[in-house]
Parts: structure tokens; C-alpha cells; sequence
């Protein structure tokens, strides 16, 4: 038997801060490819520390849904989990490279593939376009649109800037958007200052977070100058100094972020059969048009959780 179990912060103050969790996870659990598919939080329960011996499975592969390499990921869910033999080493990552160690938890006689987060992975990408296409509404969107991929920084932690600079160099390859730019919360170059990083009239905003809390839905947006008081809400898009500014919100909130926990699972030698494959059918874009735009961006209220 073999189980997923998808690692998440969570929030003690807005249990809608894990509603991306359960939802990825049942968009895998659909597929049938685990015989066990399990949500579990730093700050909810259930709890990181008791997950593990609540499976039945022997096989265990452990996904955690954060976006960079660090504190969490490297320190509390192996503490938590006691894998036996962790060691940050073990993922030979420069930040932005982690895949998987496999580790035993001897007293509950499993083995635990643990894998890198999935905001690192190269999927991410794909995701990260594709919440342009969502909050757009344009499956074409690029030609003539500026592209901000927006993360929170911080100086304890370098690893927290490489990931929205890994993917939007990515980004920047394909060349599809007239110009990509890596913005930040907290270090140089600030979201604050969004058009001065672009010529063209459009800029799709897309911030690197799991799920929509203080960040994506209070700072971010007044920061940007989409409003005055978050509590008012904001127009998608919302002109600003000229340029119509298209605010997509969490990219954790888009239902192709299920793709990338399969992937990170497929890396470290899950047996998915053609589970990858369905979820790909049903969570992207078609010819058909992207969906019609999260309307939990526009005009909304924020909301008093903490982003992971």
C-alpha cells in the first residue's frame, strides 16, 4: 500500500487559510492512485506529529505544500514527522533543486519518501501562467502583458526569494509575456512599485503563496495600490498609474497546483498509473478558454489568516 500525505501551515485564525489543501488533496484522492491520501497542518489539525502513525500503508511519500526550501520544510515537518536520519543535506539542493530522501520511521515501521516543497518544482511554472489565463480569462494571455510573479522575501531566508526568481526566469524563457518580473513584500524590487517594472498597459499579478490571507488579500493589494482599505475590496483589474492591473490572488488556489503534488510523489517513485494524466485533463485550460475568473478576486474583502 501506498499513501500521500500533503504537508500544509495552515492557520489557528481562518480555517479557510487550508481550504486549498483539502481541495488538491480530493482532486487527487479522485484519482484513485494512493490507497491513502492524507491532509495534515502546522497550526491545525490534524497535526504533522501524528499523521504518520494514523496510516496504514508502508509506503509513504510526504509532499509539503510550501513554496521554498527552509525553516519548515527543513526543520519542523522532519522534526515532526521523526524521520529517523534527516539531515537538510540529504536533498543536495542549492534552494531551489530539492526532489526526495527516503527515511524510515523505525517505530511505526514505514518508510517515508520525504519530497522537495511544490513551490520549487518545475510544474510550478505551468501553474503560475496558467492563474494568468484564470484571472485573465484569456487562454492566449501574454502578447502585449506584463507578468509580475510576486513573493513574500525576507532576509532570514534566502531560499524564500530563489523560488519566484527560479520560476519567473522560466517564465521569461518562453518568451509568451512581453516582460516577466520577480517583485517582493519584504526586499528590493517591492511590489509597491509594480508599474515602474513595466511599459506595456496590462500586468497580470501573481503572488506565490498556498493560500489567500493577510498577504495576498490585505498587504498586497494596498501595497499595489489596487485599494485604499482591503476591506473594500478592489476591481479585477484595477487601473493604476495607467496600467489596468490584473490581481489573480494565491497561485496555491489554482486546481492545477494538484498536478505538481503528483509530480513531486512521481519523482520520488510513486506508482501513479495514468493519474498524472487525468488530473492534467481536468484541471487544464482547454481550447475551449480558460474558466471564467476566480470571482474571489474581484471585489474581495481580505481575510484575517496567515499566508504559508
Amino acid at each position: 500500500m501506498q499513501a500521500l500525505v500533503i504537508a500544509a501551515h495552515g492557520s489557528h485564525l481562518n480555517p479557510d487559510a487550508s481550504d486549498p489543501t483539502y481541495a488538491h488533496a480530493d482532486t487527487v484522492r479522485e484519482t484513485g492512485a494512493f490507497d491513502e491520501v492524507r491532509e495534515t497542518f502546522w497550526k491545525e489539525e490534524p497535526h504533522f506529529r501524528e499523521v504518520i502513525r494514523t496510516l496504514e500503508s508502508e509506503e509513504i511519500f510526504v509532499v509539503p505544500l510550501f513554496i521554498s526550501e527552509g525553516y519548515f520544510t527543513e526543520q519542523v515537518i522532519p522534526r515532526e514527522l521523526r524521520l529517523e536520519g534527516w539531515n537538510p543535506e540529504k536533498w543536495d539542493s542549492d534552494g531551489t533543486s530539492a526532489t526526495e530522501v527516503t527515511l524510515e520511521v523505525g517505530d511505526a515501521e514505514k518508510t517515508v519518501h520525504y519530497c522537495g516543497p511544490v513551490g520549487t518544482h518545475d510544474s510550478m511554472t505551468d501553474v503560475i501562467v496558467q492563474r494568468a489565463e484564470t484571472v485573465t480569462g484569456d487562454h492566449d494571455v501574454g502578447e502585449g502583458v506584463g507578468l509580475a510573479v510576486v513573493g513574500h522575501g525576507t532576509d532570514r531566508n534566502e531560499n524564500s526569494a530563489k523560488a519566484i526568481e527560479y520560476h519567473t526566469e522560466r517564465i521569461r524563457e518562453r518568451d509568451r509575456f512581453d516582460a516577466v518580473q520577480a517583485l517582493f513584500m519584504d526586499e528590493e524590487p517591492e511590489v509597491d512599485d509594480v508599474t515602474e517594472y513595466f511599459e506595456t498597459d496590462d500586468i497580470v499579478v501573481v503572488p506565490l503563496f498556498i493560500a489567500d490571507g493577510y498577504h495576498t488579500q490585505e498587504d498586497i493589494p494596498e501595497d499595489m495600490g489596487l485599494t485604499d482599505d482591503y476591506r473594500l475590496g478592489w476591481d479585477v483589474p484595477s487601473t493604476v498609474d495607467g496600467h489596468r492591473i490584473w490581481y489573480a490572488g494565491a497561485v496555491g488556489t489554482e486546481p492545477l497546483l494538484a498536478d505538481v503534488l503528483l509530480e513531486r510523489a512521481s519523482d520520488a517513485g510513486a506508482t501513479l498509473g495514468d493519474a498524472l494524466e487525468r488530473i492534467r485533463r481536468d484541471t487544464t485550460h482547454n481550447d475551449a478558454g480558460a474558466p471564467e475568473s476566480d470571482s474571489s478576486h474581484a471585489r474581495t474583502n481580505g481575510k484575517p489568516v496567515t499566508d504559508s
